[in-house]
């Protein structure tokens, strides 16, 4: 059973930021989700911003810069954002609107074939 200092110690900014370094999954339980702690758990395991609630285009970026398949769960996918994901995984094109950006399916078509 959880004590009420084992639940607090995930409102502290200092212990959170330890725990996603090691662990970025553990974002999921962090209650205060600053964007540093948010920058660290992506930089270590990309799909963990499937858990991140306030996604900005520089924690996005570093998620699919570590795994482009993080693409899957940006919620404002830019243009910069669905280039870098496409540099890390070509996989990631088909989680990217064809009508919203057609230029990258041009650019990337030759590498599919």
């Amino acid at each position: 059973m959880q004590t009420k200092k084992d639940l607090l110690k995930w409102y502290d900014e200092d212990y959170c930021l330890k725990i996603v370094k090691q662990d970025g999954l553990m974002i999921q339980y962090v209650k205060n989700q600053t964007d540093q702690i948010c920058l660290e758990a992506v930089k270590q395991y990309g799909e963990t911003l499937e858990y991140v609630s306030n996604q900005t285009e520089k924690i996005c970026l570093e998620a699919v810069k570590q795994n482009g398949l993080a693409l899957l769960y940006v919620k404002n996918k830019t243009r910069n954002i669905c280039s870098e994901a496409l540099n890390q995984n070509i996989e990631t094109i088909k989680y990217i609107d064809i009508k919203k950006f057609p230029e990258l399916y041009e650019k990337y078509l030759f590498i599919i074939k």
